[in-house]
């Protein structure tokens, strides 16, 4: 498979236990970002459709087998599934870099990653241990016992698609839980074929129900619904503030892993050829798009002239390019709306007061789809907007300090 594919692929929501159309017959396009052409036709899913997926669950749960299998036997199938998930990595890798616009060494690293975490829950499913407790007499036994929690709601962002879906799907699966899956929109086809190959695996139906489309529509009947028990959550922060509210309603248990602004502190005596390399690969990973990714670059003023020339001279070995080609480091940002988010970014830098060292706007030359030059802002204030929001997109702040009290400060 390659990123510059005619293929058209087309795609339905995994209900029950079966692939079937949007109730209403809604569809959209799913669009490679290096490219900019059409991907997929993916199924538009409305309320009306997470409302069946969410009741498909709660039956598989609170009638189907799922919940009172042995444990061995669920990790048996887990296992059955990490052998055709290593099977197929290649091939989800691939898709991962059309679908996603990563560079490929970075999807095979993630599929890597993946894979491993299946393999480790696959063996956790039997090791949910409970405790005994001491009680007030040799006559009385008090002890715990872990059960699945219920229907788990899993919303998973557009950056690292299949890897985080594992990181939700894996051990709600080994708990004995059932789940609704909700992948990005932009991003959809890798978690389709993981709810193939659960099927293969054996997985009842039910277990596993995958619904595509809009975001705000999906996700909040998601979220709302007052027959799922559980909502695990990655994106941004002011989705989670809304989700963590919203949960309280129905009494839902929550895990949000929310936006960030990391910083990389350079110290005086730091050696720049190993320290400045590092952090531009922490600053541009994933093509800048990661919650931890270090967009904010700390060097002392009594070295300052030295760390843009040492920026300068890295800078090289992040080229922007074809996400399939080996050599790229940095793709395109995931569709057109992120793109023109992070040139509105690079704007407000250059009008609030900071400078361009390398970058800036528009696209690298020669190359179409979604793609934004690796840059770096010099003479950036920390209250300036770059150097407070996530920009998400490879772009990196570079904040001078006086001495280690200050850094600390600022990196705070």
């Amino acid at each position: 498979m390659t990123t510059t594919g005619t293929e058209l692929r087309t795609t339905q929501l995994l209900i029950g236990g079966k692939w079937v159309d949007a109730q209403n017959g809604a569809t959209y396009v799913d669009r490679n970002p290096a490219t900019g052409q059409p991907l997929a036709e993916v199924a538009a899913a409305s309320r009306a459709d997470v409302e069946r997926a969410v009741a498909a669950a709660r039956t598989a749960f609170d009638e189907g087998a799922w919940p009172r299998t042995p444990a061995v036997k669920r990790a048996r199938t887990i296992t059955k599934m990490v052998q055709l998930l290593s099977e197929r990595l290649g091939d989800l890798a691939a898709l991962e870099v059309a679908d996603n616009g990563k560079p490929l060494w970075t999807a095979k690293g993630e599929m890597g990653a993946m894979l491993e975490n299946f393999e480790f829950y696959a063996g956790a499913a039997t090791k949910l241990y409970g405790q005994t407790i001491p009680g007030p007499s040799p006559a009385y036994i008090n002890y715990t016992l872990k059960e699945p929690v219920g229907v788990v709601g899993a919303i998973v962002p557009w950056n690292f698609p299949l890897l985080l879906a594992s990181w939700k799907v894996a051990p709600a699966l080994a708990a004995g839980c059932t789940m609704v899956l909700k992948p990005a929109p932009a991003t959809p086809l890798t978690a389709i074929e993981l709810g193939k190959i659960a099927l293969e695996a054996g997985l009842p139906e039910g277990v596993l129900n995958i619904v595509t489309g809009p975001g705000p529509e999906t996700g909040q009947a998601i979220v709302e619904s007052p027959l799922v028990d559980k909502i695990a959550f990655t994106g941004s922060t002011a989705t989670g503030r809304w989700i963590a509210a919203e949960a309280a309603k129905t009494i839902k248990r929550v895990t949000l892993e929310l936006g960030g602004k990391s910083p990389s502190l350079v110290f005086d005596d730091a050696d720049l050829s190993k320290a400045i390399p590092t952090t531009l690969a922490i600053a541009f990973m994933n093509s800048g798009q990661a919650c931890v990714a270090g967009t904010r670059l700390l060097a002392p003023k009594s070295r300052l002239d030295e760390v843009k020339r040492a920026i300068m001279e890295a800078i090289r070995a992040f080229p922007a390019g074809d996400p399939s080609d080996p050599k790229t480091a940095v793709g395109p940002m995931v569709t057109q709306k992120q793109y023109d988010r992070v040139q509105s970014y690079i704007r407000k830098g250059i009008e609030e007061g900071a400078e361009v060292l390398i970058g800036g706007e528009g696209h690298p030359e020669g190359l179409a789809g979604y793609f934004v030059k690796p840059t770096v802002f010099v003479n950036v204030k920390n209250d300036m907007s770059i150097a407070r929001e996530e920009i998400f997109g490879p772009v990196l702040c570079v904040i001078a300090y006086d001495d280690d009290e200050d850094a600390i400060r600022i990196a705070n």
